[in-house]
């Protein structure tokens, strides 16, 4: 299984269609056999939905991701995760021992709220509001 979280500086990147680099991991038996990083390679929203494809990914641990990206990661065949903060080592290995929630709306809407110059939504966890 290859599991695959928004990634930057060890946590969980909170806006999907703007991460830089996903961090996969290989399992299998409920632990992590390897682990890498890899960048998008300015590959944004629609593209990320391919890219993970591409990678194999079976599962996509991220912060906030909106409604096209999440109907994309469906149609690819790919386990959505979202809503999600901090560690992504921590993360995945709370999805391995099956304790990490599934957030039923893990949508980060820049249209519904004023976010100031620079925003990375890493700041409040977008998807909680």
């Amino acid at each position: 299984m290859r599991i695959a979280v928004t990634y930057e500086n060890g946590q969980i990147f909170q806006h999907f269609g703007r991460t830089e680099q996903f961090k996969l991991y290989d399992a299998a038996d409920g632990k992590i056999i390897s682990e890498q990083v890899v960048s998008t390679n300015g590959a944004g929203h629609g593209a990320l939905a391919g890219f993970l494809k591409d990678a194999q990914a079976d599962v996509l641990i991220c912060g906030g991701i909106g409604g096209g990206a999440q109907i994309a990661m469906q149609e690819a065949g790919i386990a959505l995760y979202g809503g999600n903060t901090g560690s992504a080592d921590e993360a995945v290995k709370a999805f391995l021992a099956n304790t990490l929630a599934q957030n039923s709306n893990p949508t980060c809407d820049h249209h519904g709220h004023e976010h100031g110059e620079g925003h990375s939504c890493g700041d409040h966890g977008c998807g909680k509001h």
